[in-house]
């Protein structure tokens, strides 16, 4: 894996966990806040209790939402990318050891960077059909 595309990784992570965390404070938060209003008109001692304790008690729901939504997102994440990396990397056993080559972490990252090459060409040709212009791959006869 490169640079650039770890970096890409790190971010896209960074981003999942963000957002997930984010919706979790505010569902817990909501949990939160609910319980302490039902715990405020039901129970006569956590009624006499301070807004700053009932508050805390309230951030402490939250902030538990956020860290179980985000490492769960990102466990999930990080999963979903292990089983997409171990699918190429199978591909690229198969398909070296049909050429006869010896499936190295050389000759992968090569059989990647190929397999790369060759499906963005194979996209450029697709919307280049899409806009009727004619592939660089197919002449054009002059008859």
């Amino acid at each position: 894996m490169s640079r650039g595309h770890r970096k890409e990784d790190v971010e896209k992570a960074y981003q999942i966990q963000s957002r997930a965390g984010a919706i979790g404070f505010a569902q817990y938060g909501a949990v939160g806040l609910g319980l302490a209003s039902i715990g405020h008109h039901f129970w006569p001692s956590f009624r006499r209790q301070t807004l700053p304790f009932k508050a805390f008690l309230v951030t402490i729901v939250s902030v538990y939402g956020l860290c179980i939504r985000a490492e769960n997102a990102l466990q999930t994440y990080e999963q979903e990318t292990r089983l997409h990396e171990s699918a190429l990397r199978r591909e690229a056993r198969m398909d070296l050891a049909r050429r006869g080559l010896v499936a190295t972490e050389t000759e992968i990252a090569k059989w990647k960077t190929e397999r790369t090459q060759i499906l963005a060409a194979e996209a450029e040709a697709r919307a280049r059909a899409r806009a009727g212009q004619p592939t660089a791959a197919a002449p054009v006869s002059s008859q």
